[in-house]
């Protein structure tokens, strides 16, 4: 199976990768059908696993591939991954200020320009903007393996891994859209499909990626560390916050225990995998 995975063209792998990604988002989100509501403490739980595993793919899956690219290529490598890695939290910045969309979960605050447009609308560009840096991190991951000179079965397995970790926490992703949705009155399969459409930008994101890298390799460290700034961004600027609102100092522990044990299986599966 891995065999035949490794002799697909590098579009495909990363396709595939984030049609899973796609996937285990939808799985989340039809959690709507067996639960109306969800109890804060969990959803903040939740929020914080997502987290955890982010940041730490933003390390071992990206911005240390990224120093090691960059060094191969005889670059500044400190300047490469300061100039991707910030220019990735620059691009997420401009675009919260620019397109228009509400924050997802419970905290529906309008960002962007002014605009008419219905609520439901603005939060489906809210979750496509949450995961462009995520369909982006695995498809550049799967770019970077086109030029692998050593050991190809490991450089896959490692992309492999990170959509693994991506996926995962996708799952409660897809959840912390669409519960909340029905919590407020919305029709479970509406909510249903709001929250499986947090997923769908990035099998798009991710080919895109992948193509982008395949044809301009100088970019590529620049692109894993861009892709770990977007991912940082989101990260620091909405998953955390959303985390830590209306909770008692007890209830606050979820959201860190959460960004614990997300960080540690991501880590895990990069470090067993790669």
């Amino acid at each position: 199976m891995l065999t035949w995975f490794i002799g697909l063209e590098v579009w495909l792998q990363a396709l595939l990768a984030t049609l899973f990604t796609w996937g285990l988002t939808a799985v989340g989100s039809a959690l709507v059908f067996f639960f109306k509501t969800i109890e804060r403490n969990v959803f903040n739980l939740m929020l914080g696993f997502a987290s955890g595993v982010m940041i730490a793919a933003s390390f071992w899956s990206l911005l240390a591939p990224a120093i090691d690219m960059a060094e191969a290529q005889g670059a500044v490598t400190w300047l490469v991954v300061a100039i991707g890695f910030g220019s990735g939290g620059l691009f997420l910045y401009l675009a919260d200020k620019t397109v228009p969309h509400i924050h997802f979960g419970f905290n529906h605050e309008k960002e962007g320009i002014h605009t008419r447009l219905k609520r439901t609308v603005l939060l489906v560009f809210a979750i496509t903007l949450h995961n462009i840096p995520e369909g982006l991190a695995v498809g550049v991951a799967f770019g970077a393996v086109h030029y692998v000179t050593g050991d190809v079965t490991s450089a896959t397995l490692a992309a492999i891994g990170l959509a693994i970790g991506i996926g995962i926490q996708n799952l409660p992703e897809g959840a912390a859209v669409s519960i909340p949705l029905r919590q407020e009155g919305m029709k479970r399969t509406k909510a249903f499909l709001l929250g499986q459409a947090s997923g769908l930008v990035e099998p798009i994101a991710g080919v895109l990626g992948a193509i982008l890298v395949l044809y301009v390799r100088p970019i590529l460290p620049y692109a894993l560390a861009f892709a770990a700034g977007a991912m940082i961004y989101v990260v620091v600027e909405e998953l955390i916050p959303e985390a830590q609102q209306k909770v008692t100092p007890k209830g606050a522990h979820y959201a860190t225990l959460g960004v614990m044990v997300g960080f540690i299986v991501m880590m895990i599966l990069d470090v067993a995998l790669g």
